[in-house]
């Protein structure tokens, strides 16, 4: 990855009560679906959360990229000062339906 920007430290606790709020679905809001929060040594962040985020369409398979634009977009509502990587994407984990997941990167800018 080339030319990120620099990360404001945040404590573990704050990014995981910040990506546990956004990754929830709308019939139920008290339950998030994030699965891992992993920390990077630059800063920034990935979220491996459970499929159910998403609602496919009937003979789909994968989220629409609008879909995942959504959820970007969501990200940054929630903190402007919020980076979203491009790459997103579908990891292998356990206790998740299908044994997979999907995953974004995110860090929180530096002021």
């Amino acid at each position: 990855m080339k030319d990120l920007p620099n990360f404001q430290p945040r404590s573990f606790k704050a990014a995981f009560d910040f990506i546990s709020a956004i990754l929830t679905t709308k019939d139920r809001p008290n339950d998030t679906l994030l699965v891992e929060l992993i920390r990077y040594d630059d800063g920034h962040y990935r979220a491996v959360f459970k499929p159910a985020y998403f609602t496919l369409q009937p003979g789909e398979t994968q989220p629409t990229r609008s879909q995942w634009n959504t959820l970007k977009k969501k990200l940054k509502r929630h903190d402007p000062t919020v980076f979203v990587f491009k790459e997103h994407g579908e990891v292998a984990c356990e206790g998740a339906e299908g044994g997979r997941c999907y995953y974004v990167d995110f860090g929180f800018l530096a002021g």
